[in-house]
């Protein structure tokens, strides 16, 4: 296949002078700067493209033409080198008209909004081999649950970061292994959880994991507190079908008085690059 053939940095500078000529075409008028991240592990892949318009100080969530996404898959794969592997999350920047910034990290299990398939590390591997010392351990951990930095570890900024379930498992159905939220405190988690600051947005939706007859409602935000970070389907899913967050936020939400704190700017941009996988003003 074309995409998977190895690019040099004029090719690669190719490709992202495709991915800028799309980008004005399609991005609406008056836009002053935009951002995509996209990432990808195995066979699972999300892009996320937001705009700021001019005169504004807030990105807005824009819908992503799929070109988009085929040009940062066929990026990845050009750029992937047996001795040390490709990048998992792209952070793409455009001020207007033509000028771009972009930062790689090979390194970071990507934030998913939704958890890949199980079987995605394994398929990332075969297609994208690396040696072993240039191989994370969340990679390389066969069991372990993908859907998100370091398995609820911490990002960048000492910020945790939560998954929305704890994995799949092999029939692709959502595992979750977590106590209860108390019937009484769900209704003050769930607000906590939706009203955090949203650092990341698409204006699309996701599909529901626990009914994939639903419409897709789920949102593909991403929210902080300043202390962790977490996909907007966590408090879909617990308001939907009463599936409780991890342990650890539960007991942070309730240690806070069920209050969202302030969240400073700084705080934001940690939050950003937890999720983008590269620092962003």
């Amino acid at each position: 296949m074309s995409e998977d053939r190895p690019l040099d940095q004029a090719g690669q500078d190719a490709l992202l002078l495709d991915v800028l000529m799309l980008l004005t075409h399609e991005l609406p008028p008056q836009w002053e700067a935009a951002a995509v991240r996209y990432a990808a592990l195995g066979p699972h892949a999300e892009t996320v493209l937001q705009v700021r318009g001019v005169g504004r100080a807030d990105w807005e969530p824009a819908d992503a033409p799929a070109a988009l996404g085929d040009l940062f898959a066929r990026l990845r794969a050009g750029m992937h080198t047996p001795d040390a592997g490709t990048w998992f999350t792209a952070a793409y920047t455009l001020a207007y008209p033509y000028a771009y910034e972009i930062a790689y990290d090979a390194e970071r299990e990507p934030a998913f909004q939704s958890p890949p398939p199980p079987d995605a590390r394994a398929e990332e591997l075969a297609r994208f081999p690396r040696p072993p010392h240039l191989t994370p351990s969340w990679l390389a951990a066969p069991s372990a649950p993908s859907d998100g930095p370091d398995a609820a570890g911490s990002g960048a900024g000492g910020l945790r970061v939560a998954r929305a379930v704890d994995g799949r498992r092999p029939d692709g159905s959502p595992l979750v292994e977590r106590p209860d939220v108390p019937g009484d405190q769900r209704d003050a988690v769930v607000r906590y959880l939706e009203q955090a600051p949203i650092v990341l947005a698409a204006r699309s939706f996701d599909g529901d994991l626990f009914d994939d007859a639903r419409a897709p409602k789920v949102p593909l935000t991403f929210h902080t507190d300043g202390t962790w970070v977490w996909p907007g389907a966590v408090g879909y899913y617990l308001r939907a079908h009463g599936v409780p967050p991890e342990r650890e936020l539960v007991d942070h939400i309730r240690s806070g008085g069920f209050r969202v704190p302030e969240v400073s700017e700084d705080a934001r941009n940690a939050a950003i690059a937890v999720v983008t996988g590269a620092p962003r003003s």
